[in-house]
């Protein structure tokens, strides 16, 4: 594939309202990396106010208002990348903003379902931004800040100098017992090494295994009993008895599903096969062979909230091969 014709990487911007993501944003219009971005702001209320926050720019901001993203606007999310693709001017990477009170998963879904975007874009990742000194009283009663920081790739943790070190621990520590898996960077005003949350693949399993080998041999972990984690693993599986499952699965429990990945060795199939999925949205596919020295195991980790965990690990299991 030629450069011309390579996806564009895209990265989600989310965080609960007052956590920094403009400010994060501005930092990465602002900064010297001789990259060009499409920005696109998305707020909820008919008056917008973020865009206006945004550093003036070479950047072409494409603001989405009356809607939250992650619902009633996707449609207007899938028209707006599709007509940045037939641009002729062409740019380096899209962002994109969602509102305080977005849920990340069906954005990402958009990358799932549209077949235009899919082919012409790569999600590389979901960057969460939370404040460190309000983010145990936005867990206790927004279920959004939980599912913002459940679905990251990578997490800012920022505001970091307003808390103490006690404080800062506990923060961490509830962050992990949500998403034990996302990359945590402290910062203060979001200052952070733009190579760390951008063009990461983070979004891509091989990519997350290469930096964090145990990333699907963690232990389970909970949060309140509202959103969990856990980890199956396994030998050589079935095909069609996993393909079958994994189906129902994503069905009947779709909705609360807020992200699956996995890395399957198939009986007599030489390569390794990895999914990923998006509430009901699963996709998959061979990513390369089996090392020689390399285990073949079957590994998949589910991060949901109220999900019939004893049943997945049944239904796992019976797709032995």
């Amino acid at each position: 594939m030629s450069q011309a014709a390579a996806p564009i990487p895209v990265t989600v911007l989310t965080g609960y309202l007052g956590a920094g993501k403009t400010t994060l944003l501005n930092r990465i219009l602002t900064e010297d990396h001789g990259k060009k971005y499409a920005v696109i702001v998305n707020e909820f209320g008919e008056t917008g106010i973020d865009n206006d926050l945004v550093v003036d720019t070479d950047e072409e901001i494409f603001q989405m208002n009356n809607g939250c993203i992650c619902c009633t606007v996707r449609g207007d999310l899938v028209r707006i990348i599709d007509g940045l693709m037939k641009r002729k001017g062409r740019f380096d990477a899209i962002l994109i903003e969602t509102t305080g009170l977005a849920d990340p998963a069906p954005v990402a879904q958009t990358f799932f379902m549209d077949d235009d975007v899919r082919a012409k874009t790569r999600l590389d990742a979901i960057v969460t931004v939370v404040d460190a000194l309000n983010l145990a009283k936005r867990l206790d009663d927004s279920p959004e800040a939980e599912d913002q920081v459940a679905f990251a790739d990578v997490i800012l943790l920022n505001k970091v100098d307003l808390v103490s070190a006690d404080d800062l621990k506990r923060v961490r520590a509830e962050i992990r017992a949500i998403n034990p898996y996302a990359r945590v960077i402290e910062t203060e005003r979001c200052k952070v090494d733009l190579g760390e949350v951008l063009d990461r693949g983070a979004f891509d399993l091989n990519r997350i295994l290469s930096v964090e080998p145990t990333f699907l041999t963690e232990d389970n972990h909970r949060h309140d009993d509202e959103v969990r984690s856990i980890s199956l693993e396994a030998g050589d599986l079935d095909p069609q008895k996993f393909f079958d499952w994994i189906g129902q699965e994503t069905q009947t429990q779709g909705p609360n599903i807020l992200r699956l990945k996995g890395i399957m060795a198939f009986k007599d199939d030489p390569e390794r096969y990895v999914v990923q999925g998006v509430h009901q949205i699963v996709e998959g596919d061979h990513q390369r062979e089996w090392k020689a020295d390399e285990p073949r195991r079957s590994r998949i980790v589910f991060i949901g909230r109220d999900l019939d965990w004893a049943g997945l690990k049944k239904g796992f299991e019976a797709c032995r091969a």
